[in-house]
């Protein structure tokens, strides 16, 4: 017979979320075992290996590798971080105009099997180049810009750094509003309003500061550099003009396949924030984030599927008619619309802005050296990384969470443009 609920508490501990970090690998590993040095030899390299034209040739040489030695999952989880710059390099080091249609089986071929290991996607993810790609230069010292580096690199220079840094500060600040998710869920389970409206307080002052963690981009990204440089290394082979078939894995299958690149939405942080608070994405917008739920561990896809499967928030607070609750809840709602806001003016500044530039400057066939962003992939323009449409998306998502508000007494709902 089955344990009453109230006995059956909801908890972080089955989905590798850590206490202090939440989604982010703690202690990253920066050094495989001795055998797989001809891998790290190349990872390490991958920018300055790319700028002299270099890393296929080197890649091509490479020996093909077992990956029977790598037993612990941080072991798991470097070697897919170095596999993945390794491959997005290949791919991608002679811009959008000399793709390769097949990465070789002496990259391919482990890069699949440590793909399959951890039930990640073989292509650089969020959780990959943010999650379990830092280290501290005191390891005693704070978790901040300063004390943090990067185990693994991209083209673009110290823009990659603060690009996939700010991101795992922006995750960090996230913690507290993760620790306060079981809180409410055993809450609205056990009827005790307080305790739901306190766990809802907590996690809109935690967006706040996801918010605040993210406008640090602005100080550490260039975005010349972001959309003329760095963006194609973080682009996938599904939806993307340059590479229509795909790629193939040689060794693996012989038929092409498609993967999206790197892109917000494989965070699983506002999966569960939408999950929790009932936020619905419809059509569209609701296939693609889905769809990002593959690129997340499973452990972590499974804690956002869990949070949908709880009985429902909105529901709970519409019954209790507490003014705090409905105060709280407003305000996580409307927390998560700024952050969503703000997402929206990075991307313009990161993308939108410099890509009517680059059209512009090509109109006027200024292609001069400086110019780097008028030589951008030209495929990628209107996208994101991971191959939305990246405006309109952002903008019904966030409009979807507005949607989301408890209606106000006295007042009509707005309809959104």
């Amino acid at each position: 017979m089955a344990a009453p609920e109230s006995e059956c508490l909801f908890s972080l501990d089955p989905y590798h979320v850590s206490e202090e970090l939440g989604f982010i690998l703690p202690d990253p590993l920066e050094e495989l075992p001795p055998y797989y040095q001809p891998w790290m030899d190349i990872a390490l390299h991958v920018p300055e290996l790319v700028h002299s034209h270099k890393l296929r040739l080197h890649i091509n040489e490479m020996p093909l590798l077992s990956i029977q030695f790598l037993r612990k999952h941080s072991e798991l989880r470097l070697a897919h971080l170095a596999l993945s710059a390794m491959t997005m390099g290949y791919v991608w080091q002679e811009g959008e105009k000399d793709t390769v249609e097949k990465l070789p089986h002496n990259l391919a071929v482990p890069y699949w099997e440590v793909s399959q290991r951890l039930g990640l996607p073989p292509i650089l993810t969020h959780a990959d180049a943010v999650l379990a790609n830092w280290k501290k230069k005191d390891p005693d010292g704070p978790f901040d810009m300063e004390n943090l580096e990067l185990l693994v690199s991209l083209p673009g220079g110290d823009s990659v750094r603060g690009f996939f840094m700010v991101t795992l500060l922006v995750e960090l600040a996230a913690v507290p509003a993760l620790r306060n998710i079981p809180t409410v869920i055993n809450g609205v389970r056990c009827g005790d309003t307080e305790a739901v409206a306190a766990a809802l307080e907590e996690i809109s002052q935690s967006m706040q500061d996801m918010t605040d963690a993210l406008k640090l981009m602005h100080d550490y990204v260039d975005p010349s550099v972001f959309y003329g440089i760095m963006r194609i290394y973080l682009s996938g082979w599904k939806d993307n003009t340059s590479m229509p078939k795909g790629l193939v894995y040689e060794g693996v299958q012989e038929e092409p396949m498609e993967y999206s690149g790197g892109s917000a939405a494989q965070s699983s942080l506002l999966h569960c924030f939408d999950e929790l608070l009932g936020i619905k994405h419809e059509e569209t917008s609701g296939e693609f984030l889905t769809r990002m739920r593959n690129y997340m561990p499973p452990a972590h896809k499974q804690l956002v599927q869990d949070i949908s499967l709880q009985p429902s928030l909105k529901g709970f607070i519409q019954q209790q008619a507490s003014e705090r609750l409905n105060q709280a809840f407003q305000r996580c709602v409307k927390t998560l619309v700024v952050l969503r806001s703000y997402h929206i003016k990075v991307v313009s500044r990161y993308i939108t802005v410099p890509a009517a530039r680059a059209r512009q400057l090509r109109k006027q066939c200024r292609e001069s050296e400086q110019e780097m962003i008028s030589r951008a992939p030209t495929a990628l323009e209107e996208r994101g990384t991971g191959g939305s449409g990246i405006m309109s998306f952002l903008k019904t998502v966030r409009n979807q969470t507005k949607d989301t508000l408890l209606p106000e007494p006295g007042k009509t709902q707005l309809h959104h443009s």
